[in-house]
C-alpha cells in the first residue's frame, strides 16, 4: 500500500519505516529541511535502538523516501498519517496548530480518496477539528468531504523498545466512524495492518472518540502507578520498610502485576508529564475535576527533588565545597530524550545550592549540554559548575558523592573498588535503586536508595 507520513519526528519515523519494513511503498514528509537532509544522507537525527538499520534498509530498497514536498507528500498515499507534534500549551492542553496545519495541507492538495489517520497523540474531539479543517479546504475547490475519513489510531510505543513495539504491538486501537466513509476506511486500516495479525487478532475496533481517549487513559494509568509507587517508598523510608520487597509482595498479584512498579526519582519525556496535563485539561473543559491525576501530577515534580532532600539530610543545605558526580542524563535508558528529566532538575537544585556536577550519559550528553544551555541561560556562573565527563569512572574523579539519575545498564554492575578509590567519600544517592543497600553496606559503601532499608 502507498502511505504518507506527516511529521518525522519519533513517532513518524518509527511508522514510516516499520510500515516500509513490512512491504509498504512510505513518503515521509517534513517541514524541516535539515532533517530531511540528514536522513536521506542516512543519518537519524534521534537515538532509537534499531531505528536507523531499518531506515536505511528501506530507503536503499527504495521502499522509503523522505521530502519537504506537501504536494508530493498528498499525491503519494491513499492512507495520510499525521504524525506531527502536540506540544503542550500554556495552559497545559495540548497545542494542536501542527496537527491542523497538516490537515489544511491535505485538504488543499488531495484529489482522490484518502484515509486520513491521526497518529499524534491528540485530545477528545480532535478528528472533528481535523475533518473540519480538510472540508474548510474542499469546499474552496468545490469538492466533497466524501473523500475521505479521519481515523485514529494511536501509538503506544516505549522510548527505547519502539521498533519492537511498533513490530510486535500487543494491541492496535483504531477508531472510526460508523457511516460509509468510516467503514471504507475500516477496511483500508484491517489490510494495512493485516501482517501484524496474522497469528492472532490484535486490533480493537472501536468509535473516534473512544480510541482518542484511550492513549490518555493508558498513560495516565502507567503515570499513576508511577506515583504511587513513589509515594509508598517515600513512606517505606519513613517506617523502615524496604520497597522492593514490597514490590515483589504486590507484584505478585495477578491483578496488579510488576509493570511501571519501580520506584525512582519521578516520570520524564515527552508523553507522561504532557499527556496527564493534557487529561486533566480536558477534563476541566467539560466541568470534570480529575483529582487523582492533578495529584500525579504533584507527587511526580515533588518526587524529582527526592535525591535532594537526601543529599541536603546528609551534607547540610549548602553544598558550595561539594562536587558531585551524576550518572545518568537522560530521563530513561536507551534513548537521548532529555524532556522533563528528573537530572535536569538534580542539576539546577545542586547548582542552586552552591555545588558543582560532573555528568555522564552513555548517549545523551550532547542533547543534555544543549538542554541545560537552556536551563541555565541567565545563570552563566551556574553553567560552569557543570561539566561532561567521558566516562563513568572519569565522572567519579574527586567527588563527594555519586548521585544516579538514569538506570543504564552499564551503570548496574561498576567496579566499586575502583569507585571507592575515585570518590573522596564512597557515598552513592542511588535513585533507581540499582544496587543492594545490604551489599553497599558490606562494601563499605554509604548508600541512599528510595525506600530502602537494609
Amino acid at each position: 500500500m502507498k502511505v504518507t507520513i506527516v511529521g518525522s519526528g519519533y513517532v513518524g519515523l518509527v511508522t514510516g519505516a516499520c510500515l516500509a519494513e513490512i512491504g509498504n511503498d512510505v513518503f515521509c514528509l517534513d517541514l524541516d529541511p535539515k532533517k530531511i537532509a540528514i536522513l536521506n544522507a542516512g543519518g537519524v537525527p534521534i537515538f532509537e535502538p534499531g531505528l536507523k538499520e531499518v531506515i536505511e534498509r528501506n530507503r536503499v530498497a527504495g521502499r522509503l523516501q523522505f521530502s519537504t514536498d506537501v504536494a508530493a507528500s498528498v499525491a503519494h498515499g491513499e492512507i495520510q498519517f499525521i504524525a506531527v507534534g502536540t506540544p503542550p500549551d500554556e495552559d497545559g492542553s495540548a497545542d494542536l496548530q501542527y496537527v491542523v496545519a497538516a490537515a489544511q495541507n491535505i485538504g488543499r492538495h488531495m484529489t482522490s480518496p484518502k484515509v486520513i489517520v491521526n497518529k499524534s497523540t491528540v485530545p477528545v474531539g480532535t478528528a472533528d477539528r481535523v475533518t473540519a479543517a480538510i472540508a474548510a479546504e474542499l469546499k474552496q475547490r468545490n469538492l466533497s468531504l466524501d473523500l475521505c475519513s479521519v481515523v485514529s489510531n494511536p501509538e503506544f510505543l516505549k522510548e527505547g523498545a519502539a521498533v519492537e513495539d511498533f513490530m510486535r504491538p500487543d494491541r492496535i486501537v483504531i477508531g472510526t466512524s460508523t457511516d460509509a466513509a468510516g467503514l471504507r476506511a475500516r477496511e483500508q486500516m484491517r489490510k494495512l495492518y493485516a501482517p501484524f495479525n496474522r497469528h492472532h487478532e490484535r486490533t480493537y475496533y472501536m468509535d473516534v472518540k473512544s480510541a482518542e481517549l484511550t492513549k490518555y487513559a493508558a498513560n495516565a494509568m502507567l503515570a499513576t502507578r508511577i506515583s504511587f509507587m513513589n509515594e509508598l517508598a517515600n513512606l517505606a523510608d519513613s517506617v523502615g520498610a524496604d520497597i522492593e520487597a514490597v514490590r515483589h509482595g504486590i507484584g505478585s498479584d495477578s491483578r496488579i502485576g510488576y509493570g511501571f512498579l519501580y520506584a525512582g526519582t519521578g516520570y520524564g519525556g515527552s508523553c507522561f508529564p504532557k499527556d496527564v496535563s493534557a487529561l486533566n485539561q480536558t477534563a476541566l473543559e467539560h466541568g470534570r475535576d480529575l483529582k487523582i491525576l492533578q495529584a500525579v501530577e504533584a507527587v511526580n515534580e515533588a518526587q524529582k527533588t527526592i535525591l535532594i532532600r537526601k543529599i541536603i539530610k546528609r551534607f547540610g543545605n549548602d553544598l558550595s565545597a561539594l562536587k558531585f558526580a551524576l550518572w545518568g542524563l537522560a530521563f530513561k535508558p536507551n534513548t537521548d530524550d532529555m524532556r522533563e528529566a528528573p537530572s535536569r532538575v538534580i542539576i539546577q537544585e545542586l547548582v542552586c545550592r552552591g555545588a558543582s556536577v560532573v555528568a555522564y550519559d552513555p548517549v545523551s550528553m550532547k542533547e543534555a549540554q544543549h538542554c541545560l544551555e537552556l536551563d541555565f541561560k541567565d545563570n552563566a556562573a551556574g553553567l560552569s559548575k557543570v561539566s561532561m565527563a567521558d566516562g563513568p569512572m572519569a565522572a567519579l574523579d574527586a567527588c563527594d558523592a555519586l548521585v544516579i539519575a538514569t538506570e543504564w545498564k552499564a551503570f548496574r554492575s561498576p567496579d566499586f573498588e575502583q569507585l571507592k578509590q575515585k570518590l573522596k567519600q564512597p557515598i552513592i544517592f542511588d535513585g533507581r535503586n540499582l544496587y543492594e543497600p545490604l551489599t553497599m553496606q558490606e562494601l563499605g559503601i554509604e548508600y541512599f536508595g528510595i525506600g530502602r532499608h537494609s
